[in-house]
Parts: C-alpha cells; structure tokens; sequence
C-alpha cells in the first residue's frame, strides 16, 4: 500500500485511541438549523456559525445564481493575474463603508486572509504579541512571517504590556474580537490603549463579531469605537456566504496587494460568491438585519438563562456557548446522547481546545422551542 499508507494506518490508531479521530458528514439538505445527516435523522443544528440564518436565504442563493450566469463558475487564476472581477471590488467597498475604513480586500477565506496579512507587514526582526487563544489561522499567520512571537494567557493585559515592551524593529498584536470556542469578547479598547503606548499595531479578527455585533452587524470594533490598524471580516459566518475582508488604510490595502502571498499565488474567490456576499451583507445592514440580530439577541439570552439554570456558568456575550465535559471521550459520549435526544451539538477536543466541551452557537433562525428543546437534553445528560 506504500509508506503514507502505512504511517496513516498508524496515526488514526493513535488517535481513536485517545478519542480524537474525526470523521465527514455531508448533510442531505441545504444548510439550516433543522438538518438531515442520515436519512429518516432530523436534528436541531446548534453547530453552525449561521449566526443570522442567511446560508439557506433564498435572496442570497438567487443573488449566487444570478452571478454565476453573469460572470461564471470560477475565478479562473489569481486576482494579480486575470481573476479579479467587479463583484470583487463592489463587495469590499461596500464592507469598508459597513465598518467604516478607507478601503478593504477581498480574500478567499479567512484562514487565507491570515496566512498572508502577518507576512506582509513584519518579518524576522518584528514581534508579533498574541493571546493565547487565538483561532488556529491566526496562529499559523504569524508563524509563516517568521517573526518572533510571543503569547501572553488568555485576556491577560499586564502580561501583553509586558511583551509589548520586548525589543523589536516593528511591533503587532493580534486578537479575535470574539474567541471562537469560549465566545467571549477581547478587551479591545485596553489592547488598543496598550498598542498606542508602545507604537504597536493592532489585528483585530472579527470573524464571530461581524453581522453579530455593534450597529448595523458592524462588528466589535464599531461597538467599542476602537479603530484598529488590520482588520478581518469573514463572510462565511453571520452573512452565510464565503470568503473574507481585510480592511484598514488605503495604503494597507495596497501593500497587501503587493505582499500577501496568500492573495498572489492563490486563485481569486469566485465573482459568483462575491454577489452572494454582497445581498447578504445588504440584508445584515438593513432594518431587517436588525430584526435578525434582536431575534438572535433574544436566543442568547434565553439560552444563557436555561444553562445558569443547569448550573452552568453562562456569559451572554456572543452566540457562541462552551458546555465543558473534561476528556474527549466524554465530550463525544454527549454529543451522541443529544443526537439521540434530537440535538446536533459537535464536540469540540484538543489540539482545537485544551479542555474538550460541547459548543453551542445560536441563530436567528432558533426558534423559542429549538432552544428550550436543547436546554432540556441538556438537562438530560448533565
């Protein structure tokens, strides 16, 4: 069978072993909060980042539609070469204005965006400070820039002033606005504060902030009124879609242009999706993207009140709710005993955290009785 066979066999052994195996599950129909894995199985999805319920929009997937015929299937190369398309530039203006920044760029993802943004701003002799649970895109970004990087525990602000002032020719801190397996909020004014004492710039990821957050879904920073030098939108969550902005100064936007390699050797996001991208964002911004968000305000509350119930500690910060169960295998054991109880709720084990748990995240598109359904499986295996 050859040697990665081998080494594979091997490998996955080891993992079932310690409970971290993983495997695909393609679902049978498009994407919701009442999905269908296996046929005659109907589950409650409380695994999706469809924080608004845009996904499975009828707008969007004809705004999709309408693209595709317009400007095709694909991008066909990178957008330095001949893949950069209309759409494209529509779609990152129309974000700029929503978090209020000169200009912003489209990437592929978001894991594509922060592979290539770190690199193009410091280098070996640069420091990068960054908390210690930052998604697992941010942390490979800063590795690839070959900076010297320097975490500080979680939220710790006396511990990134500290770092802060270790010698470097430039100096970054990055932090997601909102973590996305505790789903609690960065202190983004304090890291700003401490960035302005020690000329440092500041990366914001608001992946799990944007749609979620602030006027118009305008994410953590517009919230707090804190201007950061680098930020990231996704478009895959709140808004449903795929892909990614980066937004900042005209000149950042340029210079990324020209150095994230992650942008020029990489094919451009279909201008399909961008069109997508563009209705979601249109309906997020709208009167009724705030129904959305107050829909999906009304879940979180409700949900946090039923797990302090439980006796769980619940913070009504984000969508997104930790159950921690301890050890993988118990992690898992929970998450099948509420699939049988009808609830989707995928467990979440290291290396992704350090202690394995079940996380919910909500949506606008829960019902009252989606939640409640959840609260008492829940109920049932806690």
């Amino acid at each position: 069978m050859g040697v990665a066979d081998e080494i594979a066999r091997a490998e996955l052994e080891a993992l079932a072993g310690q409970g971290l195996r993983r495997q695909l599950e393609p679902l049978r129909k498009a994407p919701g909060v009442e999905i269908e894995p296996r046929p005659g199985e109907r589950l409650i999805n409380f695994s999706s980042n469809d924080y608004l319920g845009l996904a499975g929009d009828g707008r969007v997937a004809q705004a999709l539609a309408k693209g595709a015929a317009q400007w095709g299937a694909g991008a066909s190369a990178s957008r330095l070469v001949v893949g950069d398309f209309e759409p494209h530039h529509e779609l990152e203006r129309v974000v700029a204005a929503l978090e209020g920044s000169q200009a912003a760029l489209l990437f592929g993802s978001g894991y594509a965006a922060n592979s290539g943004l770190f690199g193009a701003f410091v280098q070996r002799e640069d420091l990068i400070v960054s908390d210690e649970l930052n998604h697992a895109s941010i942390i490979d970004g800063c590795r690839l820039s070959r900076a010297r990087i320097e975490v500080y525990p979680h939220g710790d602000l006396e511990a990134a002033a500290k770092l802060l002032k270790l010698p470097g020719r430039r100096k970054l801190l990055v932090t997601d606005a909102v973590f996305s397996m505790d789903g609690d909020r960065a202190p983004l004014r304090e890291l700003l504060r401490l960035c302005a004492e020690a000329s440092a710039m500041l990366v914001v990821d608001e992946a799990h902030s944007s749609g979620v957050i602030g006027p118009r879904g305008a994410g953590l920073c517009v919230e707090l009124d804190v201007v950061s030098d680098l930020r990231l939108t996704t478009l895959s969550k709140a808004f449903g879609v795929f892909g990614a902005a980066v937004s900042g100064t005209h000149a950042v936007r340029e210079l990324l242009v020209s150095r994230a390699r992650s942008l020029l050797f990489a094919t451009g996001l279909p201008p399909a999706l961008a069109c997508a991208a563009l209705e979601a964002v249109r309906i997020s911004s709208s009167p009724e993207g705030d129904e959305l968000r107050a829909r999906l305000w009304r879940n979180i509350r409700r949900f946090a009140a039923g797990l302090r119930g439980l006796g769980l500690g619940a913070r009504e910060e984000s969508a997104i709710f930790p159950v921690l169960m301890g050890s993988p295998e118990r992690a898992v054991a929970g998450a099948l005993r509420l699939r049988e109880l009808g609830i989707l709720a995928k467990p979440i084990r290291p290396p992704t955290v350090a202690v394995s748990r079940l996380r919910f995240a909500l949506s606008a598109a829960h019902s009252e009785e989606h939640v409640d359904a959840a609260l008492k499986a829940l109920r049932e295996i806690w």
